[in-house]
């Protein structure tokens, strides 16, 4: 065993305990992070707005501090960019991260002194937990790839700016500066076909015992590594043991992922983001990804029933119920206040308190009232693969919605690595598990109001060539599961598979 693995043993064990404590201790956590957020924030000009000063409980925040999107910080953004202190929290923003919105354009968010060690430091504590109950410390020693974003920064407002995964690439510590790859000149190349012919270049022939990015983007560097010589990644990284996913359902992805490695290796399921890293998969026997109280962030939840009310019903931790799903809001040590990211979770567990990510706010159908979400086609198109054996490498759906003659109906863009020998049947099955999961759906089928699914076979790589032409290949970027109306699947009839 080498000094590393060595030394990761009794710090592993330390952050393992703490977390053990943590998971008894959530509810007291959560109102403690209230109470320091509000003694913070009403010293700041947005908690003087809302008169943070007079809040003393939960109650009074629910009603002093209300319900925003990115939109409606845009203004104190605004101010921060020009060179205000103490807008959204005390000082100025360490960093911001900069991510694109599908409404809001380019979006800044704000990285603070006190919310930057959450960002890291919940990461490590994935990998340690992971150590510490498995035993295995083993790839401390290997190389470590993070496939992320460039690690360049501008300037915008005199602050530090760029992509959350660059941003975090400066914060890995030294201990671990000599395992990461790729290198710092070939994390900066921004064109992602060129950065992953870099990447297999300097780690082909590495001790690869990690390998952590999000799963179409892992998938595609596993592709370049086989490509080049013909063996699959577990052969080529015999001491690959570790595999750190999260952005996606990694359902879909799964077989895949573990068919291009050939071999079983453990998987950590994480659930980062610009505005805060939430949730981790603390167990290998556990499902769910145990949420994140203890760390600068307090939680709200909104049912998935109230989302679209003018005002809905939120709810604090020690509310919510298991098998429910919620919008999710936080607050946080990063000036964030009643901030609707756009995340759907479930809970699958309250004791301890672990969830899963089941769906966005913003991806969903609703053409004809029958309110379809991420969970119920990413489970259905799952059951339909298994029965049917078929692989996915990638799919949407969208609403059809018919003018003239004809039903209307819902039209999954579906790439497949391996085709369905019956698509008839795959397509029949997939129909009929989707109005299983939805009675709404269900309805407008039995009424006569809707046709059953089309699919639309989508050719080879149809779905990376789409990302390419619009500039969004690689990185961080994802193809939304569900669309509202078609402006990506009538993009994506370009790409479709002609028999």
């Amino acid at each position: 065993m080498k000094i590393k693995s060595t030394l990761a043993i009794p710090f592993a064990g330390l952050i393992y305990k703490k977390v053990q404590r943590q998971k008894l201790t959530a509810v007291f956590d959560q109102d403690h992070w209230l109470k320091q957020l509000i003694q913070t924030g009403k010293k700041t000009d947005i908690g003087k707005e809302m008169h943070l000063q007079e809040v003393t409980d939960y109650p009074g925040f629910r009603q002093a501090v209300p319900l925003r999107e990115y939109e409606a910080f845009r203004p104190y953004i605004d101010q921060i960019i020009e060179g205000r202190h103490n807008v959204l929290w005390k000082g100025r923003p360490l960093y911001f991260a900069k991510t694109s919105g599908t409404t809001s354009g380019v979006k800044y968010i704000p990285i603070t002194k006190d919310s930057v060690s959450n960002h890291f430091g919940t990461a490590r504590n994935a990998a340690l937990c992971y150590a510490a109950e498995t035993g295995n410390t083993s790839f401390f020693d290997g190389k470590l790839i993070f496939l992320s974003g460039s690690p360049e920064l501008e300037r915008v407002g005199g602050i530090p700016t760029g992509r959350l995964s660059g941003i975090s690439n400066h914060l890995i510590p030294g201990y671990l500066r000599g395992n990461q790859l790729p290198s710092y000149e070939t994390n900066c190349i921004e064109e992602w076909e060129e950065k992953l012919k870099k990447i297999v270049d300097e780690t082909l022939h590495q001790n690869m015992t990690l390998i952590s990015g999000i799963p179409p983007w892992v998938q595609m560097y596993f592709d370049e590594l086989i490509n080049r010589t013909g063996k699959k990644v577990g052969d080529i990284f015999p001491g690959f043991k570790v595999l750190i996913q999260g952005g996606v359902n990694f359902e879909p992805y799964r077989a895949k992922l573990f068919e291009s490695i050939g071999r079983k290796v453990d998987c950590i399921e994480v659930f980062p983001a610009s505005e805060g890293f939430f949730a981790f998969q603390d167990s290998q026997e556990a499902e769910g990804m145990l949420l994140n109280t203890n760390d600068g962030i307090f939680y709200e939840f909104i049912p998935l029933k109230e989302l679209h009310k003018e005002n809905p019903v939120r709810l604090p931790l020690y509310e919510v119920k298991k098998g429910e799903q919620y919008a999710l809001v936080i607050s946080t040590n990063a000036g964030l206040w009643g901030y609707m990211i756009g995340d759907i979770v479930k809970f699958v567990s309250t004791n301890p308190y672990r969830v899963i990510v089941s769906g966005r706010t913003k991806h969903y159908i609703s053409a004809f009232g029958e309110h379809v979400i991420g969970e119920e086609v990413e489970d259905s198109l799952q059951y339909a693969s298994e029965k049917h054996v078929a692989r996915i490498i990638e799919f949407t759906v969208a609403p059809m919605v018919q003018q003239g003659s004809g039903k209307s109906y819902h039209e999954w863009l579906i790439e497949f690595d391996n085709m369905p020998a019956d698509l008839e049947a795959f397509r029949a099955t997939l129909d009929q598990e989707m109005r299983k999961k939805n009675i709404y759906y269900d309805d407008l089928i039995a009424g006569n109001i809707l046709q059953p699914l089309v699919i639309t076979p989508i050719r080879k790589n149809g779905f990376i060539d789409y990302m390419k032409s619009i500039g969004k290949l690689g990185g961080q970027n994802k193809v939304p599961r569900l669309s509202n109306e078609r402006t990506l699947a009538d993009a994506l009839t370009a790409f479709r598979l002609h028999p």
